[in-house]
């Protein structure tokens, strides 16, 4: 991609899929300009250049044109062939095995979608034993990497997979603001590589330092069985928000 190429990642503050791109941007250190839009209220550029409607949506202008391109998926592969500082590895078997465990990590957000919206105890209960359960598969697949010596998922070298369960787990620290689910018990090399990811800092700075807050309130408000937990947990936020509302 020649320097005078400009990208603008159009995205929402709490998109998970949009923080795999700003991730993979930041770790090539790609400049880039970021602009949130309000998905509930999409503005007409938007629904003009967005076949999907969602984000993320990566405008790339060069030589006085633009090029849209829409799908997590898509613009992590666009920026690992257009810019430097790959971050798939370079072995074909390696590389499908990475491919594979990050459409393992989009499973796993449907599945805590599926987690936070559940409107009953039993589905509630139910969802977070399935989702115990995926993160089960994750702890075997890093104990079965004998050759695996560091705290990334390829070991010692940040990869997309790792830019794509950052999101994934940052749900969990919400989630444990709230109560202790026991998810990741019995799971210590999955909490040992959460760790590592929240520490990483083009995790962190993928979001905007209100985030939690955000998240918080989007919970808050889903009317499911976490929100009557969050709404028993913590009657002063309760409170403000019904203030807000």
């Amino acid at each position: 991609m020649k320097p005078a190429d400009t990208l603008v990642l159009v995205s929402h503050p709490l998109c998970p899929y949009v923080q795999r791109a700003a991730i993979s941007l930041a770790e090539k250190g790609v400049p880039f300009e970021r602009i949130d839009i309000d998905l509930a209220g999409k503005p007409d550029w938007f629904k003009a250049i967005s076949p999907l409607g969602k984000v993320p949506l990566l405008r790339v202008r060069q030589n006085g044109g633009e090029t849209i391109i829409f799908e997590s998926a898509v613009i992590l592969e666009f920026l690992e062939e257009t810019q430097a500082n790959p971050l798939h590895p370079a072995d074909p078997y390696a590389r499908a095995r990475h491919r594979a465990w990050i459409e393992y990590g989009s499973a796993i957000l449907n599945a805590i979608g599926r987690f936070y919206s559940a409107p009953s105890e039993a589905g509630f209960l139910a969802e977070s034993s399935a989702l115990s359960a995926m993160f089960d598969c994750i702890e075997a697949e890093l104990a079965n990497d004998t050759l695996r010596s560091g705290p990334w998922f390829a070991g010692s070298r940040f990869s997309l997979v790792d830019a794509v369960y950052g999101p994934v787990f940052r749900y969990l620290d919400a989630f444990d603001r709230i109560g202790d689910f026991g998810i990741l018990d019995g799971k210590p090399l999955v909490q040992a590589w959460r760790k590592a990811l929240s520490d990483r800092r083009s995790i962190g700075q993928a979001v905007a330092p209100d985030y939690p807050q955000r998240l918080h309130a989007f919970l808050w408000a889903k009317g499911s069985f976490l929100s009557s937990l969050i709404r028993q947990r913590d009657p002063a936020s309760a409170l403000r928000q019904a203030q807000l509302a």
